[in-house]
């Protein structure tokens, strides 16, 4: 998924004879804190709420103020990581993209961002989420993926976390069924440590749902 997949289609750029006031009203008509100013396909910079307010007379034309202005951008041949990475570096709610010969293409939002991040690691898909430990040397990820088919699973998505302080490496995987315990249990026959279980389908004895709809029968009494 590249920067060029993202980009929305409603968010407007600023002009240099557009005036501060005019910024703020589209930043709060879209929800943003950020717009890019941009000239003939030139980015110039993002301007900030905050840089806004600094100005002595906000409702001049932005060209008539000497702006500091922050310069982020992601090419539009990157990864959708690549774009986390200087969103939530920066704090950005905007993320301004650039052609290979570096002309202004449009931005990526925030609310977008989030929303393909949640396709790319299949959020949306019903499943159970395992995390498991292992050390540095342990970690194969074809063994991985043979444990989770061999019980009658699919991986939908994986992403890995270092604990650099004791050398560990936790692995959340989501799977493609609730009940979770074949996959838990075969885990530990291989000796994983598992570390937490999320969304679990959680398996009720027959006889005890039995015993519980009896016991309600009897209290409607």
């Amino acid at each position: 998924m590249l920067a060029k997949d993202l980009i929305s289609d409603v968010i407007p750029a600023l002009k240099t004879s557009d005036s501060g006031l005019d910024a703020l009203n589209w930043m709060e008509a879209f929800r943003v804190s950020h717009l890019p100013i941009v000239n003939n396909r030139l980015f110039l910079g993002l301007i900030s709420d905050s840089d806004i307010y600094d100005l002595n007379s906000a409702n001049e034309p932005l060209g008539n103020h000497r702006l500091s202005l922050m310069k982020p951008y992601i090419f539009s041949h990157q990864h959708i990581y690549d774009v986390i990475e200087i969103a939530s570096r920066l704090k950005l709610s905007i993320i301004p993209v650039l052609s290979a010969e570096k002309e202004y293409l449009g931005v990526i939002t925030q609310f977008d961002l989030m929303q393909r991040f949640s396709e790319l690691i299949a959020a949306h898909t019903p499943g159970g989420i395992i995390q498991i430990e292992v050390g540095l040397r342990d970690y194969a990820l074809s063994e991985i993926a043979r444990i989770v088919e061999d019980s009658d699973s699919k991986i939908l998505s994986l992403y890995v976390s270092h604990d650099q302080v004791l050398g560990l490496l936790y692995i959340t995987i989501k799977l493609n069924r609730t009940d979770m315990q074949p996959v838990v249990h075969a885990f530990e026959r291989y000796g994983y440590k598992i570390r937490a279980e999320y969304g679990a389908e959680i398996q009720i004895d027959e006889t005890a749902r039995r015993n519980y709809e009896s016991l309600i029968r009897y209290l409607s009494i």
